[in-house]
């Protein structure tokens, strides 16, 4: 309406012969303000027409500024309101309508271009299923999403969205789980399989058990902390709203100043226009809402904008070895025999007697591969002491079995055969194999190993943190240095710090701090609780399946895979370079306007309208972040595997 009431004020100052004499081109938005202080019927028309689009456009300006007034606030609105009403007291009503209408459409702009930075967090509210089918007595019942029951199957056919978190106990099929991971490559689900909320079956059919619904489910997590992260303020956010509640009085000051100095109203009311902040205060929001929608949407949830902010500086990455460079999933490879009068299958029934009651990632290999050859165990342990870096001990049939490495010999004082064993374990640690030494009752009677493979991607991503600006990518591992070294090597380590106790991976990584590195983490969250928590940023991988994972790691990796860590971290660095650059342009574009208004020439028009040019730029400037990158794990899905990765080496 306001546009209206221009529009009809300049068309009756053009049939009352003012306008003709308005020149066309660049000028014009000048002369335009000049006329409007002509006297005749119809100008005098015309500003009435002039003064109610600035009445239309001002009003919600001026309510909003008389409520922060109240809440004790100084801000943009205000700046505008006062320079309004001072251009109608003086009678100006160009300037006023002109100012109050380019204020609002910049704001409905802005307003409409933030939504878009938004739009991740409304694709993933959109791909939130409404419907289930489900088996209720014995019959298939469509249902409200929000209705499905836990513990109930529900049914999810070919094209239809799986609307819980569950798991499959009949079917095969292929869900698209890129809203959940950001991987765009269907995954392959049988029985046993896990699947997630808001994925999308590409064919096949699938019964799954629900496990969490409504709320609890994966996807309505991601929601939840997407919508907290963008609304999360970074520490130069926090600095840059510090400095608005300062500089806006003091533009105040400044105006009131230079009016009373020059004598000019004008020019006082001018500079309330052409100080106003909004770029400054709009360019680290916008940025930080567009990276983290942006991350969201490749499967990396970053936990606000301090955290965002902080990845940008990391200069270190510290990471576990087992199921993090390797798949986590050893198998035993080795058992040799050092006792005589025994076989391998002996010392395979005593390791796999040991092994039962321990929980170590390790005593799985060696219970399944005892079953697979119908190897039973000698007897169930009385009782399991783990020794923390060493092995365990465990009582069987009323004997002492020792599974571990050479210092657990030592503690227990077995020296017979400890030198055979040492150099048979360190031969098979060469190989890039964890060796474990058994003893029964002080002798020592073989040794087994257990091996695993790298991941195909660990070798790529140490080159990519690398390429991202990461200086250094250090390894800590519980286990030996010799099969340290053989993942280091085939994989790119920069730096290995082996045979460490949780305690020991925290002081490495103060160590790093020490150093001047800003350290992100990456772990299992379970012996690497204390190292996670001391890194400036903790990272958890596969965390799709963890609620836990998704609300409490600093940077939550949904699927499981490595290559998004150093994309979150080249994100992180592209974001912060773009609030840097909107910071450029927002204090550029007030320095240019101050001179120009001293200079001559900058009017209240004009000064807003560049205010509001400055202001779209800025978040445009933001939306360069959703772009995916060529980097991006989701736009590129060239192989992934190497030579090395392909190697077998220890957990």
């Amino acid at each position: 309406m306001s546009g209206v009431f221009i529009i009809i004020s300049f068309a009756i100052q053009w049939l009352g012969g003012g306008v003709a004499n308005i020149a066309v081109g660049p000028q014009w938005w000048v002369d335009a303000g000049a006329h409007a202080t002509h006297t005749g019927g119809a100008f005098v028309l015309g500003d009435v027409f002039m003064l109610a689009a600035a009445v239309v456009a001002g009003y919600g300006i001026v309510v909003k500024a008389v409520r922060a007034v109240i809440a004790r606030v100084i801000g943009i609105d205000l700046l505008v309101s006062v320079a309004a009403i001072g251009a109608v007291i003086i009678g100006n009503f160009w300037e006023a309508a002109a100012v109050t209408f380019l204020f609002a459409i910049g704001h409905a702009l802005e307003a409409a271009t933030l939504n878009k930075t938004r739009s991740a967090l409304a694709e993933l509210v959109a791909v939130a299923p409404d419907s289930a089918i489900v088996v209720r007595e014995g019959e298939q019942q469509e249902i409200p999403a929000a209705q499905v029951r836990m513990g109930e199957i529900v049914l999810v056919k070919n094209g239809a969205k799986v609307p819980v978190d569950g798991q499959v106990v009949s079917g095969t099929g292929a869900l698209d789980e890129a809203s959940i991971t950001g991987e765009s490559i269907p995954v392959e689900k049988t029985k046993g399989s896990q699947v997630f909320a808001g994925t999308v079956s590409r064919g096949g059919f699938l019964q799954v058990l629900a496990t969490g619904i409504g709320a609890d489910t994966t996807l309505a997590r991601i929601i939840h902390r997407v919508e907290e992260a963008q609304d999360a303020k970074a520490r130069t956010q926090a600095f840059i709203d510090r400095f608005s509640r300062w500089y806006t009085p003091a533009v105040m000051v400044l105006a009131l100043v230079a009016g009373l100095i020059s004598g000019d109203v004008v020019l006082a009311l001018t500079l309330l226009v052409i100080g106003c902040p909004g770029a400054l205060v709009i360019s680290i929001p916008v940025a930080i809402v567009a990276g983290i929608g942006r991350a969201a949407r490749n499967g990396i949830l970053i936990k606000g904008g301090e955290f965002l902010e902080t990845s940008a500086k990391i200069s270190a990455v510290a990471v576990d070895k087992t199921g993090t460079l390797t798949e986590g999933r050893p198998r035993l490879t080795d058992v040799v025999v050092l006792d005589p009068v025994l076989g391998r299958t002996e010392v395979l029934r005593w390791a796999a007697a040991a092994e039962a009651g321990s929980e170590h990632p390790l005593a799985r290999p060696i219970l399944e591969t005892a079953h697979a050859e119908g190897v039973g165990a000698q007897g169930v342990p009385g009782a399991v002491t783990p020794v923390p870096g060493k092995g365990i001990v465990s009582e069987v049939d009323g004997r002492v079995v020792l599974i571990g490495n050479p210092p657990l010999l030592e503690q227990y004082g077995i020296v017979e055969a400890a030198a055979e064993a040492a150099r048979t374990a360190q031969q098979l640690a060469t190989e890039g194999k964890t060796p474990m030494i058994v003893a029964v009752d002080q002798t020592v009677i073989g040794v087994v190993a257990v091996a695993d493979q790298i991941r195909q991607d660990a070798p790529e991503m140490v080159a990519r943190l690398h390429r991202a600006g990461v200086e250094k990518v250090v390894m800590l591992t519980g286990d030996t240095r010799l099969v340290a070294e053989a993942i280091g090597k085939a994989t790119g380590i920069d730096e290995i710090h082996a045979s460490l106790l949780p305690e020991d991976k925290l002081d490495a990584v103060t160590q790093l701090q020490r150093q001047g590195h800003t350290i992100a983490m990456v772990g299992d969250g379970v012996n690497d609780a204390p190292a996670l928590a001391t890194a400036n940023i903790g990272v958890a991988m596969g965390a799709a399946g963890s609620a836990v994972a998704v609300e409490t790691a600093d940077i939550a990796l949904m699927g499981d895979n490595l290559l998004k860590l150093p994309e979150a971290i080249g994100l992180a660095k592209r974001t912060v370079s773009v609030m840097r650059q909107n910071i450029a342009i927002a204090l550029i574009t007030v320095v240019l306007l101050l001179a120009g208004v001293f200079a001559g020439g900058v009017t209240m028009s004009i000064g807003m309208l560049v205010h509001e040019a400055s202001v779209l730029v800025v978040i445009a400037n933001a939306m360069r972040l959703l772009r995916n990158t060529a980097g991006s794990t989701t736009m590129s899905k060239s192989a992934r595997t190497t030579p090395q990765a392909a190697e077998q080496v220890s957990a």
